[in-house]
């Protein structure tokens, strides 16, 4: 074995091993398989073996093409997976904050013409360089912070132009960062002002030709709905799922996040890759994701935005039912951190930090269909890996102010290491 890169004398390896083809579930999400003292073999962007330290380097044929990097009391994890941003945004909303001190909802709030529509007049007279260059910055952040893969979304253009406007910007962000990205179209994130009073009109466009146009571009993966009063019907948003659908995208649901309106059976009922929110999902609802393999993408860092309820990771867990976490990085919650968003589902939703760990890689990973190729530290998989500079699982809330990324290894390069020892 003759590795392009050696990671070596690791304090821990927590890898995550054993659930590329099914997420964590239950008391498994507890369990992260840690290597004490261990090493990682990199070739072609890929693992090609890990282990501990002694075993892996008796089989190593002759020197990294590279110096080998050790880490000598540190963890090294799979690389943060952020299942769920709308990174991709014109202008910026700190104004709204106003209004949320004074005490208006989120809802009240849209309909004073700030909160979505804000952001959707600023992202219609942005252009393409100016949304690059904005998005790029939130990215680089998210990077910085461990993430080497990030779901974004579409959704504050809201016109057939504009949705593939923010669309292709994703697109240049794959050339511009050494990370992976994953493309949603949202073009139901709200009703645009021009179809005020006239949902399904817009819902039609939608249908009709948003996601056709949006096939033809190649541009998304995932198609994503807004099913929440005021915004979207479980009715409305099961026409536009199923036309995306139709049209060969994977799907997820914005589901139960103000009021309990039936969207996590509605995730169940289509083949919802992921249901996110869930903050007021019923009983039923989650039991019904549950048989369908759907998985919960919880967003801890929106609940302390509005400061509201956190959604009920522990009854989730304790019920089988597999747990992901997201940053939600958006104009009303602009959380770069997953390490923010560990320590928040810690210590506002009891999950311990083992399995916020799980919920950040490998369940996250099959958020977005890639826990055959993302997600854990295996041979085979991408070589996407971070190395905090913590010695265990449990130092991540501990310490639940700062960025214990020491480096960030993508696709087998370095891409990001933070300077000393």
């Amino acid at each position: 074995m003759k590795p392009d890169l050696l990671l070596a004398n690791i304090g821990q390896i927590a890898t995550l091993a054993d659930h590329s083809e099914a997420p964590k579930k239950g008391a498994q999400m507890n369990e992260v398989s840690i290597i004490e003292d261990g090493a990682i073999a990199i070739k072609d962007g890929k693992i090609i073996a890990v282990g501990p330290t002694n075993e892996i380097l008796s089989e190593i044929s002759s020197d990294p093409v590279l110096p080998t990097l050790e880490f000598p009391g540190m963890l090294a994890t799979p690389g943060f997976i952020d299942s769920h941003t709308h990174l991709v945004f014109g202008g910026s909303r700190e104004r709204d904050f106003a209004m949320k001190l004074a005490g208006k909802t989120y809802l009240e709030i849209l309909e004073a013409g700030g909160g979505i529509l804000n952001t959707l007049r600023s992202t219609r007279a942005a252009s393409v360089n100016e949304l690059v260059a904005n998005a790029f910055s939130y990215a680089e952040g998210t990077l910085n912070m461990g993430s080497t893969t990030i779901e974004a979304k579409s959704g504050y253009g809201l016109n057939t132009e504009n949705e593939l406007k923010m669309l292709k910007t994703i697109e240049i962000l794959r050339e511009k960062l050494p990370i992976d990205f994953v493309s949603t179209f949202m073009g139901a994130h709200a009703v645009p002002p021009e179809f005020e009073g006239k949902t399904d009109s817009y819902v039609d466009l939608v249908i009709d030709e948003m996601i056709p146009a949006v096939k033809k571009s190649g541009y998304a993966e995932f198609c994503d709905v807004f099913c929440e009063q005021g915004v979207f019907s479980i009715e409305q948003s099961r026409r536009i799922l199923t036309a995306a659908k139709q049209n060969g995208m994977k799907l997820k649901v914005h589901a139960d996040e103000i009021v309990q309106l039936g969207g996590a059976s509605l995730a169940a009922e289509v083949g919802a890759v992921s249901a996110d929110h869930l903050l007021m999902a019923s009983d039923d609802g989650l039991e019904e994701m549950l048989k369908a393999g759907t998985i919960a993408t919880l967003l801890p860092a929106t609940a302390f935005s509005l400061n509201t309820e956190y959604a009920n990771a522990r009854k989730m867990i304790e019920m089988g039912l597999p747990v992901a976490l997201a940053t939600d990085f958006n104009p009303n919650c602009a959380n770069e951190s997953l390490f923010f968003t560990i320590a928040l589902s810690c210590y506002k939703m009891r999950m311990t930090p083992r399995e916020a760990l799980s919920a950040v890689t490998i369940n996250a990973a099959h958020a977005l269909d890639r826990g055959a190729t993302h997600g854990s530290i295996e041979a085979g998989k991408a070589a996407d890996i971070v190395i905090l500079d913590c010695p265990n699982p449990e130092y991540l809330t501990w310490r639940f102010g700062a960025n214990l990324v020491h480096t960030v290894i993508s696709n087998g390069q370095v891409i990001h290491s933070r300077l000393g020892p």
